[in-house]
């Protein structure tokens, strides 16, 4: 009688942490959720200088129009567009911004949408390149009506 009671506590306990196991985690403030393209190289390298720097990120790959779509929606001005967009701690990442300026910006908590370098600069994170030298760029925050400001100048 005791151990068919003992083996009834014992699967009950089980069961229980196994759907405790397989609840869905709530989103950290290193939690990257990055959209971009499938055939983008540079994004691929920018996803592992953020894992690098301790950040999880999940990836997901949308098609072109998919991509602009998700820019449109998510306020991300035309000017500071770059190649890929990702979602940590409440804001926008748009393009290859430093793991220590997300950091940053993350401890801070301005109000701002989040934060953009436009373009690819040469020597920003994912798109080193060790045959070409580094140029410094600004990394903007934009806000919900498109205006950007400088957050940080990054000189390599």
């Amino acid at each position: 009688m005791i151990n068919r009671f003992l083996r009834h506590v014992l699967l009950v306990a089980l069961s229980g942490t196994m759907v405790l196991a397989q609840a869905p985690a709530k989103p950290t403030e290193t939690d990257v959720e990055v959209f971009k393209s499938a055939t983008c190289g540079c994004c691929s390298q920018w996803v592992e200088h953020m894992r690098a720097a301790g950040f999880t990120v999940r990836v997901k790959d949308l098609g072109d129009a998919e991509l602009q779509q998700l820019k449109k929606k998510a306020g991300v001005p035309d000017s500071a567009q770059s190649c890929h967009t990702a979602r940590v701690g409440g804001y926008i990442v748009e393009g290859h911004v430093p793991a220590s300026t997300v950091r940053r910006l993350l401890v801070e908590r301005r109000k701002v949408v989040g934060l953009a370098v436009p373009g690819m600069p040469i020597g920003s994170p994912g798109m080193e390149n060790p045959n070409v030298k580094a140029q410094p760029y600004d990394v903007l925050t934009f806000d919900a009506a498109g205006k950007t400001t400088v957050f940080s100048t990054i000189k390599p």
